[in-house]
C-alpha cells in the first residue's frame, strides 16, 4: 500500500512547530527520523493531511548535562546518542538499551523523540525511561512543561500528548554515588531474532555500598504489559541489604506477577508471565555484578 495524498511542510523552528500543530490539530503529524510513521502511513493506519518535518532542528538535537539530568533532544538520532561520550558517566543503562534498538541502518534515521512518542510497550526506549522515571518537555502555543514517564504513556502506541503538543526533549535522572558506592545496571531481551520487537526485555539498576549494602535500586520490565512498567516500588526492598540470589530471585517474581501481558503468535500470556520473571532476575544479577566489580576494583 502506499500513504495518503499530505502536505508537507519543513519547520522552521520549534515556534512554527506548535503554530502548525495548533492550526491542523489532529491533521498534522510530526515526522522525524519516520522510522516508526512512515509504515503507518504506508499501511494507511494513519492518514495526517499534513506532516511537519523537525529534523532539521538543531535545537532538537542536543545532548547535554543539565544538573542532574543527561537532556536528550527530541529529535537526536539514536546513533548519535549512542556514539555520546556523555552516555557512560551519566545515564550508562541508556547505551545499554540502544544497543538493542533496531539495527543500526534504523538507528541511523530513528530518533530518541520519535520512539518514546511512538509509545510502543516493547519498545527498548520507553523501558528505560519508564524505569529511570525520566521526564518529558512537551512544548505547545500555550507554554512549556514537563511530564513524567508514568504519566506520558497512556497505553500501547499511545501517550498523554494532544494534537496541538509536541515532544522537544527527555530529561534522563542522573544516579550520583555517594563516596564508596558504585552503580551497576542491565538491560536483558529476548527476540524472535535480533533487531526485531522484544517479546519481554527487562532493566535493572543498582547501587551498593563499599560494605556490600545495596543502597538504591531500580527495576522496568518491557513488552509485558499495556505500557513499559517500572517497580520501583518492589525494588525498594532490596535496599539496606546484600543482594543474595533468592532475594533478587523474589523481587522478580513479584514483579512478574504484576505484568499483564496479552498473547500473540510469539509468545501466550503464560510463557509471557514466565519471561517477565526469568529477564527481571537477569537484569537484577546483571546490575548487581556490575556495581560489585566497581566496589571490588
Amino acid at each position: 500500500m502506499k500513504a495518503a495524498p499530505f502536505e508537507y511542510a519543513r519547520a522552521q523552528s520549534l515556534d512554527h512547530v506548535v503554530q502548525m500543530l495548533a492550526e491542523h490539530g489532529d491533521e498534522g503529524k510530526i515526522i522525524a527520523g519516520g522510522q516508526s510513521l512512515v509504515p503507518m502511513l504506508a499501511m494507511r493506519l494513519l492518514a495526517p493531511a499534513w506532516l511537519i518535518d523537525i529534523h532539521g532542528l538543531a535545537e532538537l538535537q542536543a545532548i547535554e548535562i543539565e544538573a542532574d539530568h543527561l537532556v536528550i533532544g527530541a529529535a537526536t538520532r539514536q546513533c548519535m546518542a549512542l556514539k555520546s561520550d556523555l552516555l557512560d558517566p551519566s545515564v550508562p543503562l541508556l547505551r545499554k538499551a540502544l544497543r538493542w534498538v533496531g539495527h543500526a541502518p534504523t538507528r541511523n534515521r530513528g530518533t530518541i523523540g520519535g520512539s518514546l512518542a511512538h509509545a510502543d510497550p516493547s519498545a527498548e526506549l520507553t523501558l528505560a525511561a519508564a524505569m529511570l522515571e525520566a521526564q518529558m518537555t512537551l512544548k505547545s502555543t500555550l507554554g512549556t512543561w514537563q511530564v513524567g514517564a508514568a504519566d506520558f504513556f497512556a497505553g500501547p502506541m499511545m501517550t498523554c500528548l494532544e494534537p496541538d503538543e509536541c515532544l522537544i526533549n527527555v530529561h534522563f535522572p542522573i544516579w550520583h554515588d555517594a563516596p564508596g558506592t558504585h552503580t551497576g545496571c542491565a538491560f536483558e531481551e529476548i527476540a524472535a531474532r535480533h533487531g526485531d520487537f522484544a517479546i519481554v526485555s527487562a532493566a535493572a539498576q543498582l547501587s551498593i555500598g563499599a560494605d556490600g549494602v545495596c543502597t538504591r535500586a531500580a527495576l522496568g520490565i518491557g513488552g509485558a504489559s499495556q505500557t513499559a512498567m517500572a517497580f520501583n516500588d518492589l525494588a525498594q526492598q532490596l535496599v539496606g541489604s546484600k543482594l543474595d540470589d533468592k532475594m533478587l530471585r523474589e523481587v522478580a517474581q513479584q514483579a512478574s506477577r504484576k505484568v499483564e501481558p496479552t498473547g500473540d503468535l510469539q509468545a501466550s500470556v503464560a510463557y509471557r508471565h514466565h519471561l517477565a520473571g526469568v529477564f527481571a532476575e537477569r537484569a537484577l544479577r546483571g546490575a548487581r555484578e556490575e556495581a560489585l566489580q566497581k566496589v571490588a576494583a
